[in-house]
C-alpha cells in the first residue's frame, strides 16, 4: 500500500477544509489566509455563530451539536470538502485528526489528508501496537502489557507480574482521556471499568494497555516532521510535565534543564520511531523520564498530528508549523531544522472551576479581553457560548523571552491581564502554578499539581466588591432586569430594593454572603459584567468572582435558608456537580447503599464525575443513562425509612 499522502499537481493548494473547531480551526485558517489559500470551515449547530465559522472564506454545517453526529462524521466532512471544491483536509487535533477512516475516505475521494500515511496512523494510533512496533526498532518503553482479549482475571495476573502502581489507559485516542492510576490490586477492577467506558465513548474502542507507573515522571515530547522523500527531522523537545489527570496544563520549549545526553537520546529515539513507519507530516513522539534519574528515556506513544502545544515550538524555531504541514502534504521536501532560540511557555485556559474540583463551566462569555505583548490563540470572544459538548479549553497564552525565568514571569503577568467573564476559568490557578518554587526552579514532575489540591476558594477582595457594587448602581439595565425577574419569580437573589443604600450585600457561588462597604467607581484593572440572572462578574489580576446582589429581605431569607440547610446536613439527595450527560448508573432502584457509594456517573467536556450516596439508606434513582442533567439537579435520593 502506498502510505504517503496523495500530492496535487500544483505545488500548493487553492482550497483547504479545516475539519475542526475552536482555537485550532482559527489557527489553521490564519495560516491559510496568509498563504492566499481559500479556507473552508465546518460547524455543528452549537457552533453556528462561532468565531472560526465567521473567519473562514466558506462554512458548511455538518450536523447537530454532539461531536459523534458532526465533527466525528467522516461522510459529512468529506461531503463538505467535495461540495466546496477543497483539495485537502486539515484535521487539526482531536476529533478525526488521527482517524484511519478519514485518511482512507480522503484517498478514495482524491482529497489530500494533511497528515501521515495510513500505515503510520494504524500503527501509531493504537498504543499497544505502537509499543510493540517501536520495541522492534530499538526504542525503549515502560514495562507493561496489552490487555486486549484478556479477561479481568488474566489482566490481574499480568498486573501482579509487572507490579504496582500501574497506569491503565485506552489503546486508542490520547489527551489523557480514560487514564486511571491503580495503586494496588483492590482498585484494578473499578479502574478497568471506568477506562473502558471512557475509551468506548470517546474513541469507539475499549481496548486497554497497562504500564508500570513511574513515581516522579517528567513528560517530554519531541516534535518531528517527515516528508514523502524519506527525510525525518526534529524541531526540538517540549516539556509537558505540568499536567492534571494526564491532561497538560503548562508546556514549554525547550525542556527545563534536562542533561544534554538525555536530550540527544530523546531526539535520536524520536527519529527512530518516526522512521520506523515512514512518517510524513507533523508528529509528536512522547517520552517519560524519571525526575530522580533522568538518564533513561521511555517511549509512551506517538501522536500522529499537530499538538495543542505546537505554538511554543513555533516561537523558538521561527517556523509556521501549519505552513510546513501544507508544504509537506503538497509533496515538498524538508530542510534541516533551524537552531532553537530563546524560551517559550504556554498556559492552557480552561472553562472550569478549580475550587469545585476542576468541574467544567458552561455559559455565555460576557467579556473576553486578551493581554497585549504575548501570543494568544483563543477559541472564544466576547459573546461566545461555551457548551458542554466539547473540550473545555478556550484559549492558550504563550510568553517568550531569552531565558526561562523571564518567560515564566511574562506568562504570569499576561495571565493577570487576561479577562474572561461569564464562565469560571483556571486563570488564577495557573498564576499560582507559575509562582510555585518547584516550577520556578525547574524541579518538575507530573505530580506537582496534585500537591496544590484542593484549591481553596478565595473571598473577593474589597476592591472587587466595591467594583461590583459600583456596577450594580451604574447599570440601569441590569437593575431593571433584576426588578422584572423579582416580579416574575419572587427571586431572593437578583435585585436591590434600595440602590442608594451605603452598604450592598452579595451572595457568592459558594453560598457566602459578603458586604461591600462602599461603592465607588470601577477602578482601572478591574473588569465587570452583568449576566442574564443579574449577577455581577468581576475580574482583576486573574481572579474572577460571580456575585449576586441581595437586598435586606433577601439577606434575611438567605440566612433562614442556610439554617435549614445546616439542620438538614447529610440530606437525602445526590446532586449533579456539573451540567452533563448520565453515562452510567452504579446502583439499582431500592438497593441499600452506604454513604460514599457511587450512584451515578456524569460526563461533560470529556470529563467523568461520580455522584455518591450522601448518607446510608435506600436509593431511589431519578435519572437514567443518556439523560441530560443540570448543575445541582438531584439525580438520586437516599431515604432512611426503608433502609435495612
Amino acid at each position: 500500500m502506498n502510505t504517503a499522502p496523495a500530492t496535487p499537481s500544483a505545488s500548493s493548494f487553492s482550497a483547504v477544509l479545516v475539519a475542526n473547531r475552536g482555537e485550532i480551526a482559527r489557527r489553521v485558517i490564519r495560516t491559510l489566509r496568509a498563504l492566499g489559500i481559500r479556507s473552508v470551515a465546518v460547524y455543528s449547530d452549537a457552533d453556528a455563530d462561532a468565531p472560526h465559522v465567521r473567519e473562514a472564506d466558506e462554512a458548511v454545517r455538518i450536523g447537530p451539536a454532539p461531536a459523534a453526529e458532526s465533527y466525528l462524521d467522516i461522510d459529512a466532512v468529506v461531503a463538505a470538502a467535495r461540495r466546496t471544491g477543497a483539495q485537502a483536509i486539515h484535521p487539526g487535533y482531536g476529533f478525526l485528526s488521527e482517524s484511519v477512516g478519514l485518511a482512507e475516505a480522503c484517498a478514495e475521494s482524491g482529497i489530500v489528508f494533511i497528515g501521515p500515511g495510513i500505515d503510520a496512523l494504524q500503527i501509531m494510533g493504537d498504543k499497544a501496537r505502537a509499543r510493540d512496533h517501536v520495541v522492534r526498532s530499538g526504542v525503549p518503553v515502560v514495562p507493561g502489557f496489552d490487555a486486549r482479549g484478556l479477561s479481568d482475571d488474566e489482566i490481574a495476573e499480568e498486573a501482579d507480574a509487572v507490579g504496582y502502581p500501574l497506569l491503565v489507559k485506552p489503546s486508542a485516542g490520547g489527551g489523557g482521556k480514560g487514564m486511571e492510576v491503580v495503586s494496588d490490586a483492590t482498585g484494578l477492577s473499578a479502574a478497568l471499568a471506568s477506562a473502558r467506558r471512557v475509551a468506548k465513548a470517546g474513541f469507539g474502542d475499549d481496548a486497554l494497555i497497562l504500564e508500570r507507573l513511574i513515581r516522579r515522571p517528567r513528560h517530554i515530547e519531541v516534535q518531528v516532521f517527515g516528508d514523502v522523500h524519506g527525510t525525518v527531522i526534529t524541531l526540538g523537545e517540549r516539556e509537558c510535565t505540568l499536567q492534571r489527570r494526564h491532561q497538560k496544563v503548562i508546556e514549554e520549549a525547550p525542556s527545563a534543564g534536562i542533561p544534554d545526553e538525555t536530550r540527544d537520546r530523546l531526539l535520536r529515539a524520536a527519529i527512530q520511531a518516526a522512521e520506523s513507519v515512514d512518517y510524513v507530516g507533523a508528529g509528536t513522539v512522547e517520552f517519560l523520564i524519571d525526575a530522580d534519574s533522568p538518564d533513561e528515556v521511555f517511549f509512551i506513544e506517538m501522536n500522529t498530528r499537530l499538538q495543542v502545544e505546537h505554538p511554543v515550538t513555533e516561537e523558538v524555531t521561527g517556523l509556521d508549523l501549519v505552513a510546513l504541514q501544507l508544504h509537506v502534504a503538497a509533496g515538498g521536501a524538508l530542510d534541516e531544522g533551524p537552531a532553537l532560540h530563546g524560551h517559550a511557555i504556554e498556559a492552557r485556559i480552561y472553562a472550569e472551576s478549580p475550587e469545585r474540583g476542576f468541574l467544567p463551566s458552561t455559559g455565555r462569555v460576557l467579556l473576553f479581553d486578551a493581554p497585549e505583548g504575548v501570543r494568544v490563540d483563543a477559541a472564544v470572544e466576547t459573546g461566545s457560548e461555551v457548551t458542554g459538548f466539547y473540550d473545555p479549553m478556550i484559549a492558550k497564552v504563550v510568553a517568550v523571552a531569552e531565558d526561562r525565568a523571564t518567560a515564566l514571569r511574562r506568562l504570569d503577568d499576561a495571565l493577570g491581564r487576561t479577562v474572561v467573564l461569564g464562565v469560571d476559568t483556571n486563570i488564577a490557578f495557573l498564576r499560582e502554578l507559575c509562582r510555585d518554587p518547584r516550577v520556578e526552579s525547574g524541579d518538575l514532575d507530573t505530580g506537582i499539581i496534585e500537591t496544590l489540591l484542593p484549591v481553596a476558594e478565595q473571598a473577593p477582595s474589597p476592591e472587587m466588591l466595591s467594583a461590583a457594587a459600583a456596577r450594580v448602581r451604574e447599570s440601569d439595565s441590569a437593575h431593571a432586569h433584576s426588578r422584572r425577574a423579582i416580579e416574575r419569580a419572587g427571586s431572593v437573589w437578583l435585585s436591590l430594593s434600595d440602590p442608594t443604600a451605603s452598604t450592598l450585600a452579595f451572595l457568592t457561588d459558594s453560598g457566602d454572603v459578603i458586604e461591600a462597604a462602599s461603592a465607588g467607581s470601577v477602578g482601572s484593572g478591574i473588569a465587570t459584567a452583568v449576566d442574564a440572572d443579574g449577577a455581577v462578574w468581576v475580574s482583576t489580576d486573574g481572579r474572577t468572582a460571580r456575585l449576586r446582589p441581595l437586598d435586606r429581605r433577601a439577606r434575611l431569607r438567605h440566612r433562614l435558608a442556610a439554617r435549614e440547610q445546616e439542620a438538614a446536613a447529610g440530606g437525602p439527595e445526590g446532586l449533579a456537580p456539573m451540567p452533563g450527560s448520565v453515562v452510567a448508573v452504579h446502583a439499582t432502584e431500592g438497593a441499600v447503599v452506604r454513604a460514599g457509594d457511587p450512584l451515578v456517573s456524569i460526563e461533560a467536556m470529556k470529563m467523568e464525575h461520580q455522584v455518591v450516596a450522601p448518607r446510608d439508606g435506600t436509593v431511589h434513582l431519578l435519572v437514567s443513562v443518556g439523560d441530560q442533567v443540570r448543575r445541582d439537579q438531584a439525580v438520586a435520593r437516599v431515604t432512611t425509612e426503608e433502609s435495612a
